[in-house]
């Protein structure tokens, strides 16, 4: 069996009992669809996809774990906090996330020009994020911490010069 076709089955193996197990058993239900819990499943399929890629060596399965697992986490914080309309902001999260994928797929397949890239898919997320949030009602956090943004442009800078391919 070629190894690109044993991360798509298992995926898809793990995530038909997944559903499967929710159709059945009744607790699982109540914890998937539950009021304050449902996007919990969201967080574990992106951790599924993670694992999975862990397992098969398939670092390109690192971009969507990132996005799935940061779309998850941004709506349980959201439905935590009733914060929705931080939706207007915290959508450049999944940029960072992308560039989190790049980065994971980088350092799995040892590619300096992925982990360079990857820096820079960042640091345009976290300015996005900064920028948006700062204009668009991202409230004292932002208005706080927006220095964190020139410090990772520091680094992003430092960094893609250490990785950067001599000659």
């Amino acid at each position: 069996m070629k190894k690109q076709n044993i991360a798509p089955a298992l995926i898809l193996i793990l995530l038909g009992g997944w559903f499967l197990s929710i159709e059945i058993i009744p607790g699982i239900k109540a914890f998937a669809y539950g009021a304050t819990t449902w996007p919990i499943p969201i967080i574990g399929i992106g951790a599924l996809f993670t694992l999975v890629g862990l397992l098969t060596w398939t670092p390109g399965l690192m971009i969507p774990a990132s996005i799935i697992g940061c779309i998850g986490g941004l709506l349980f914080w959201q439905n935590t906090t009733g914060n929705w309309e931080s939706w207007s902001y915290a959508w450049s999260l999944i940029i960072v996330a992308v560039g989190i994928g790049i980065l994971l797929t980088g350092l799995m397949s040892r590619d300096r020009g992925a982990l360079i890239g990857a820096m820079w898919v960042i640091l345009v997320g976290v300015v996005n994020f900064t920028v948006f949030g700062a204009f668009l009602g991202g409230g004292t956090i932002i208005h706080q911490y927006w220095p964190v943004a020139i410090i990772i442009v520091g680094v992003v800078i430092l960094l893609s010069g250490l990785f950067r391919k001599k000659g």
